[in-house]
Formats: C-alpha cells, structure tokens, sequence
C-alpha cells in the first residue's frame, strides 16, 4: 500500500507491505467527547470547575482585595491556539473570580512557565492569550517570562527528602496566590503535562532540573513504556509539594484534559495531590489506547523538520533522537523484542543554530569524547553555565543549554529499546549516522536490511503517519489495558 508520511517542509510517499497496520490519533480509535467547544459552554464548565476546587477554598476565599496573584502558563509548546483553547478560557474565568473578590487588576502578573525553553516572545504571547488579554496587560509590563537565570527573580528553597534541589520563581513564591494553568495532555515526561510537572520544570532553575531529567531517572525501568508511577512523577510531585510547603500555601491548579486536536475533554481545579488523579481517570482512557492486537517487529513514521520544539526539530540530529525515543517511550508495550523502526528525515544538517546554538558543539564533543549518549551526561554542568549560551537564553530567543543534556539523556532510549534504527531519506546522512543510526536511501532498501538483520521475512507492521502532527497516545495491547 502506498502511503504519505511526514518529511522535510513537506511529504514522502513510500510503498508499505499490504498487510501493515495503520494508527491515526483520534482516529483509528476515537477519543472520549469533547466539551461542546463554543465560548459560553466551555466558560461555564470552566466556572463549575474553578468555583469548585478539588482539595482547598476557592478563589473567592483564597483572594482578597491588596492580594497579588501570579498567574502560571505554559508556553507556545502545547495546549493549542484556538480562541476557546483551555489557556485563554481558564484565564478569563479566573480573572473573573478574582475580581469578583476584590483583587484589583494592578496586583495581577502572568508568567509564561517555559523553564528551559526559548523564552516566550511577545508574538507568542500575543498567539496564546489573544488580542484582548494581551492588551488588557502587556502594556502595563503584567505579562513576562520565566527566566531560569535571572537570580535576583529566583529563590533557592534546598532540597526535597529526596536530595533534589529546588530553586524557583521568586514572584511565584512571594505571590499571596499561585494560580497554575496546564493541559492533562499525554507527555513521554512522567505521563502528562499540567499537575505538578508544570511547576517542577516550568518556573524553576536547570539545577532543579538536573535532578530529574538526567540518565539515573529516565534510563530506569520505570520509565518506559511511560506511566504515572515512574521515578521521574514522583520527583515532580515531591519537587511540587517542597515549593508548596516552603511557600505555605497550595497552588491552586486549572488543568484541562484534553483530546487529539486540544480540546477540552474535562476541566479540574484545586490542589494539586489530590486533583491530579482523578483528572488522569479520563485521560487514561483518552492517552492510553489498548489497541494492538499483536507485538510490532517494525514501526514507520515520518518526521517533518517543524514541530513540537520548533523548525529544526527533526533535522537537528540532537533533537531527531530524542523525538525518536519519545515514540519508544510512548509504544514499547507493543513492541516485540526484536523491534526495527523506519523514520523518513530529511536530516540535512539544519541545526538552527539560533534555537539551539549550543547543539553543534554538543554533537561534536559526542563525537570525540562519548560513546554512548548517557556518557555526555558528564558535560552538564559546564555546559549549564556557559555565559554566551545562557545570554541566547535570556535574550535572544534560544533552548537553555542544559535542556540539550535531556534531549541526549532521552535519546539513548530508542538505542536502548529497538533492534536497530533507520534513518530513510536523509540528506546528509552522517548526521544521523553520528547519532549511531542507520541510514538508507529509500524505504525498501531499509525494509530489506532489517529483514535480513532483524526481522525476519514476515514482520509485523505499524504505520504512523501523523504521530507528530496531533496530540500522541500511549498505545497499549488491546487485552492488556494501562492500569493506571
């Protein structure tokens, strides 16, 4: 059969066996019912929700006129766009409730939790919030972004129990109320986005990072296939309930469950540790599909050059191995033990050195001083205080160095899980081969290696045409459903 897959700026076409099977996010198997997705219906389910919270008082009790409240909210990476996307209802719904109580708009401050990600830029504010919310408090200077280092704006709380340290937002932490917003949306990372997770990687410093998104915690057993009982969850969670306890108050969360194109499914509020779970009883059924009715000897998919991170995502060789792992993670339970996947990159050297312009050195000391990807992990901390990477951080729209040491630590994954890894279409093949990959000119020739290598003549097939165009699921056996 022949197929398109994602590659480049555009798509490739490849002729697979005719007996693959095919899966397409919320639509091969389809989600749970959205919300009815007009303004009015979402800000009421958003109203019942916030009004009333999982776990603590409400806003109308929480807030009080001279109250400074910091808003929490993620940044361009997920969550959708759309005017009723779950960010710009839940802010409106919020604002309401708080002035309704008497906080006055003066001591309102919304900070974009991007932690190592490129800081958010005013058109991606803009984007996010819209017109209205954007003006209604841009100019004031009441819309900014997290910034991991700027140390006069950060505070340093120790360690948890565990050792881990934590160091974050200073406005966060001296606001009277801490409101976080986040998307219960399906996360390689621990499981889902929002809960926790948003704090513990959102507002804090790549030290506090570095405590979890490292090789001792995402190379454990309990990471892969993904779930919400690894090692990593629990930091977050710890990580999360540390700030809460220095800060003597909750976090008082509006998480949204969404669907494949970012709808909402179920809207919860409240506190954090009792809320998550039952907000992950829906999206369980929504994220984690039994589906597969045998184990997979070969998974294929495309890998367009824009996504998730940004234009480079799957060129950039540092980044192509994490979005690659990032699949193992999600689909190893139904993956058999002899597993080969197929990827179509264009792989041409494009690194865009402007959002990750540390990434060249990075790849180059892997290829004098690493021969595994974990072993770079020993380069972290020289690379986390480089004063020229740090400075792209804060002003000039770039990844935080550190956040390349997660995206090698994430990458041995698919080396650790697959049989072997093809790269299939690349430009400029070495790329991948440095990363340890495979490469090949076409499918076929890719198919015909890994039969003979891996497989065998009969493999068991499984095309993923747009797995980085919608929102992912963790897909799962049909007679082994996640019991989360």
């Amino acid at each position: 059969m022949e197929m398109q897959f994602e590659y480049g700026k555009g798509m490739i076409a490849a002729n697979l066996p005719e007996n693959t099977d095919v899966f397409v996010p919320g639509e091969t198997v389809l989600d749970p019912a959205c919300l009815p997705q007009d303004w009015d219906s979402l800000y009421e389910a958003t109203k019942k929700s916030v009004q009333n919270p999982i776990g603590m008082e409400p806003l109308s009790k929480l807030a009080h006129k001279g109250s400074k409240v910091t808003i929490v909210i993620p940044d361009i990476v997920k969550g959708g766009l759309q005017e009723t996307a779950h960010r710009r209802v839940s802010i409106r719904v919020i604002l309401d409730e708080l002035y309704k109580a008497g906080v006055e708009k003066r001591d309102i401050l919304f900070i974009f939790s991007n932690g190592l990600h490129p800081r958010t830029n005013v058109e991606e504010m803009q984007k996010i919030l819209g017109d209205a919310l954007f003006n209604e408090f841009y100019p004031s200077g009441q819309i900014t972004s997290h910034d991991s280092e700027d140390y006069d704006n950060l505070v340093d709380l120790g360690t948890t129990k565990r050792g881990d340290a934590v160091i974050m937002n200073k406005q966060v932490y001296e606001s009277d109320v801490a409101i976080l917003i986040g998307h219960v949306q399906g996360n390689p990372y621990g499981g889902y986005s929002g809960g926790y997770k948003h704090c513990a990687t959102g507002i804090t410093h790549w030290k506090s990072i570095a405590t979890h998104h490292v090789p001792s915690v995402m190379h454990q057993q309990d990471f892969t296939p993904v779930s919400t009982h690894s090692l990593m969850r629990h930091k977050f969670d710890e990580i999360g309930q540390h700030m809460e306890a220095c800060m003597g108050k909750k976090f008082f969360c509006c998480d949204a469950v969404l669907d494949t194109n970012s709808r909402q499914i179920e809207i919860w509020s409240g506190y954090a540790k009792e809320m998550q779970p039952l907000s992950w009883r829906m999206a369980d059924r929504r994220t984690y599909v039994p589906w597969a009715k045998k184990k997979y000897d070969m998974v294929v998919f495309g890998m367009p050059q824009n996504f998730h991170y940004g234009d480079g995502m799957g060129t950039n060789p540092i980044q192509l191995m994490q979005a690659l792992s990032a699949q193992v993670i999600r689909h190893k339970r139904i993956m058999s033990d002899r597993c080969v996947y197929i990827c179509f990159s264009a792989c041409d050297g494009f690194f865009n050195d402007e959002r990750w312009p540390y990434a060249r050195e990075l790849y180059d000391v892997f290829q004098k001083n690493g021969n595994t990807l974990p072993d770079m992990n020993a380069y972290g901390e020289s690379f986390g205080k480089r004063q020229d990477y740090i400075d792209r951080y804060r002003f000039h729209g770039a990844f935080h160095p550190y956040h390349g040491f997660s995206m090698m630590s994430c990458g041995h994954i698919a080396e650790m899980n697959t049989a072997a890894i093809y790269i299939v279409g690349a430009k400029e093949p070495g790329w991948a081969r440095g990363m340890g990959l495979k490469t090949r000119a076409t499918f076929e020739e890719a198919l015909l290696d890994a039969k003979q290598k891996s497989v065998g003549e009969n493999p068991s097939i499984l095309a993923l045409p747009r797995t980085f165009k919608l929102g992912a699921v963790h897909l799962c056996m049909a007679d082994e459903p996640y019991q989360g």
